[in-house]
């Protein structure tokens, strides 16, 4: 999935919805990030719970081309260390 824009309390509850893979076994989620130009603690936080929600189910989730804002932000709080941030789409979409 491609967002764009700010990631905030605002669209959380959009992003939420669309992170549910509840009803699909092993998901494998890509988030591209490239247009996304502000993420605060909402964000993150729905990213950390999705990410806990696909990884009991057996799949995984991976942020690709973050910029450098949201980098920074991912960085800060841990969530590099906790979910895969990759690069470029290209190497999140490959195995």
């Amino acid at each position: 999935m491609s967002l764009a824009g700010e990631i905030d309390h605002d669209s959380g509850d959009t992003l939420r919805r669309a992170l549910d893979a509840c009803d699909t076994p092993r998901p494998r989620i890509v988030v591209d990030l490239r247009q996304v130009t502000f993420m605060d603690s909402s964000g993150i936080n729905i990213f950390i719970a999705a990410h806990r929600t696909v990884s009991e189910a057996g799949g995984w989730l991976r942020l690709a081309a973050p910029g450098e804002t949201v980098m920074r932000t991912l960085r800060l709080v841990g969530v590099d260390a906790v979910i895969d941030c990759r690069e470029t789409l290209r190497q999140a979409l490959s195995n």
